[in-house]
């Protein structure tokens, strides 16, 4: 099997084309991002890197026509979406949106693209109309006009690709819960990684954590499988929000609900730090638990990998001290038990 991985620059895209290269019947990955060829991918064998700017029609249109049709590509994944959540405008919504249209429009028509994988959210789900906060795949989306672009942009760009479900392609639309990771545009990493994180007073939600190897793990066996619909893409964590606060190792406020905003906007000015509870916090605090059957029964995918939490440095350079001092410890034990 052939696959082509866009936004293979990012961390999930590594992580996706990382394990597709370890995939012994994956025989060539064609990876496309914006940015620069990561420098681990240098001169990797049956590895094909292009730098395209998908927000032009005629990039997608000489990616497809090009360079897929020379290598015969048989499976597309998609994550190639703006990370920023606070960044909006027409090129956020190209990116996003359009990009995603005009990139399965021409999979449609491509002569050997018979698989299309896309990474949605489970932002998608509308968790104010739901009585329950486990999420499945028939749950309400977020058709709210007031939601903010990110948001928006993200339901569109979903509905764009299930359109096209029944039609000759095979296409898959993973849901995955919040990816816990650095730079992947997590709004709850960074909330996790301030020194101070507030939280609603009497109000602790349960969250869904994704860690990067069970997502990459979910988009190679959704790949490799036939299945078309719609899949959760749960996490191994699933814990209360004050838990995931403990375990990044960080002051945990309670205050009032209607204090939140204001306390988030003095702190923007105070700091300079673009980060507002209107639009990052406020979403995650509703809470919402994934239920992953679908995908187990469809390409057997169970998350087990624990998510890594945004420690602060002293507890990051601990934890390499000490596995270094295991790293060198383990021979001196192997040798003893010889004796």
């Amino acid at each position: 099997m052939k696959v082509m991985v866009t936004g293979a620059s990012t961390p999930l895209g590594i992580a996706i084309v990382d394990k597709l290269l370890a995939t012994p019947e994956i025989s060539l990955v064609l990876a496309v991002a914006k940015e620069r060829r990561p420098a681990h991918l240098e001169d990797v064998r049956h590895l094909h890197f292009r730098s395209v700017d998908l927000t032009r029609t005629r990039n997608v249109h000489d990616l497809l026509w090009g360079d897929a049709r020379h290598h015969r590509i048989d499976a597309v994944i998609h994550t190639a979406l703006h990370r920023r959540a606070s960044d909006s405008g027409r090129t956020v919504h190209a990116q996003n949106v359009e990009a995603t249209r005009a990139l399965v429009l021409g999979c449609m028509e491509h002569p050997t693209i018979r698989r299309f994988v896309y990474r949605s959210f489970a932002d998608v789900y509308s968790l104010k109309n739901t009585t329950t906060n486990l999420l499945d795949e028939d749950d309400p989306l977020d058709f709210d006009p007031a939601s903010p672009q990110w948001v928006r942009d993200r339901v569109e760009a979903d509905l764009t690709v299930c359109a096209h479900f029944g039609g000759p392609m095979q296409i898959a639309v993973l849901r995955c819960a919040e990816l816990l990771a650095p730079d992947s545009g997590s709004q709850l990493w960074d909330y996790l990684s301030s020194r101070v994180c507030l939280r609603p007073l009497g109000f602790d939600p349960m969250l869904d954590v994704l860690s990067l190897d069970d997502a990459a793990a979910a988009f190679v066996a959704a790949t490799r499988h036939s299945q078309s619909g719609v899949f959760n893409i749960p996490g191994a964590d699933r814990l209360p929000l004050s838990r995931a606060i403990a375990e990044s190792l960080r002051l945990d406020i309670a205050v009032p609900g209607p204090m939140m905003s204001p306390l988030y906007r003095l702190r923007q000015m105070v700091t300079g730090l673009d980060f507002r509870y209107d639009l990052n916090v406020r979403r995650f605090h509703l809470g919402g638990i994934l239920d992953g059957r679908r995908a187990r029964e469809a390409f057997g995918y169970v998350p087990h990998v624990p998510a890594r939490w945004p420690r602060p440095w002293w507890r990051r350079l601990l934890d390499e001290l000490a596995a270094d001092r295991a790293i060198v410890a383990r021979p001196r034990a192997e040798a003893t038990s010889l004796h």
